[in-house]
């Protein structure tokens, strides 16, 4: 359990939580951080009969793997009209059903960002419920509204105020993996 996790539930190829997720990673050091780009990894709609049919993949269970012998799990949601994207609830659906204790104990920050005002906090919400469902440990959340305004792909987060508060969690989260 060396490594942090890191990843956003889209799988989008152009998904600025993924973006917000590869900054994250660039703020850590001393920590060997294993970013995943979800857009490689495909999952056909979580359904019982594929399930009896087809039983669970390759990528599932490496992916199983990698968040069961992390450390932590630094995770950014996207949000389709106030909700997780079908993708990433799918891949919780998936997940779950391989080891319903995919993600117990495990410490995980959690963020989110939008193009909008509310930078995906209703995406953010639910995700948090539904990690600490699963037995996860939040040990903190961070949203990032109007994505285009506030953040820059050279520069990062530009409001000062939300790039500290956004430290801030990355620190706390940091912390607690110690």
């Amino acid at each position: 359990m060396s490594f942090i996790l890191a990843f956003a539930g889209s799988n989008s190829s152009t998904s600025i939580n993924f973006e917000l997720v590869k900054y994250t990673c660039s703020l850590i050091e001393g920590e060997e951080v294993r970013l995943m780009n979800m857009s490689n990894c495909p999952f056909p709609m979580y359904s019982e009969d594929h399930e009896k049919e087809h039983g669970f993949s390759n990528s599932l269970n490496e992916m199983k793997r990698d968040i069961q012998f992390s450390k932590g799990v630094i995770v950014s949601v996207n949000e389709h009209n106030s909700y997780p994207s079908a993708y990433f609830k799918n891949l919780l659906d998936w997940l779950s059903r391989l080891d319903r204790n995919f993600i117990r104990d495990k410490k995980v920050m959690l963020m989110s960002t939008s193009k909008g005002k509310r930078g995906a906090v209703g995406a953010l919400e639910v995700s948090e419920k539904l990690f600490t469902r699963f037995g996860a440990h939040v040990i903190g959340t961070f949203s990032l509204p109007s994505f285009g305004e506030n953040f820059d792909r050279e520069k990062g987060i530009l409001d000062i105020e939300l790039g500290d508060t956004h430290r801030s969690v990355l620190n706390d989260f940091l912390k607690s993996l110690h």
